[in-house]
């Protein structure tokens, strides 16, 4: 890849399998109906947003979601329900980011919260025996400790600057295109995985 020497990577789609439809049948089953007036672009989205950038607590999330939906289930139910759409961290996909580090900076941006991070990183610890996901990375981003989300320009910048990145050097890879075409706009080359590809597929 000429020109470039820092690869920042997305977490969900891109290192670890996710599967959205487990998350909303877990809910359907619960009684969320329809789950998609609850949880895609409604009224729900602001404090969904304001969980991924750790403005509200786990606590304050669930008693949002059982006060939204009116389900009576258990925090842990819902917080099953909600982790349910984290699947695995397929094995050539670490030894990838263990082989691009000899050659290359690497970081990790993740727009997620608390609860997914912690789940996340549990599966992370059932599969393999060589640390920590974050150990991966020269610095992990995720965006509930960030206090930013993608794909604002400003959390760019942010990473860009406290680690003495230029934008022009820098790769994103994400499998989402708003947040790549963010990451472009703020000065850095990007790279989106379109739906069927992974990482495996381009060449390095």
């Amino acid at each position: 890849m000429t020109g470039i020497r820092n690869i920042i990577f997305d977490l969900g789609g891109v290192i670890i399998n996710l599967d959205n439809q487990r998350t909303e049948d877990a809910f359907t089953a619960m009684g969320v109906k329809p789950f998609r007036e609850y949880f895609g672009h409604g009224h729900a989205s602001s404090f969904f947003s304001d969980y991924e950038v750790g403005g509200i607590s786990d606590q304050q999330f669930v008693d949002k979601i059982r006060g939204l939906t009116g389900v009576t289930a258990s925090d842990e139910e819902i917080i099953r329900a909600w982790n349910a759409l984290l699947l695995d961290f397929p094995p050539e996909r670490i030894q990838l980011l263990k082989q691009l580090r000899k050659t290359y900076r690497i970081f990790l941006f993740s727009n997620t919260n608390s609860l997914h991070l912690t789940a996340l990183q549990q599966i992370y610890r059932n599969t393999f025996t060589d640390g920590e996901l974050d150990d991966h990375f020269e610095k992990a981003y995720y965006s509930h400790t960030l206090k930013m989300r993608k794909p604002d320009t400003g959390s760019f910048q942010y990473i860009l600057k406290e680690n003495e990145l230029k934008g022009e050097e820098t790769l994103f890879v994400d499998d989402a295109l708003v947040n790549v075409e963010g990451a472009e706009r703020a000065g850095l080359k990007g790279l989106f995985l379109r739906p069927g590809t992974t990482i495996m597929d381009f060449q390095w």
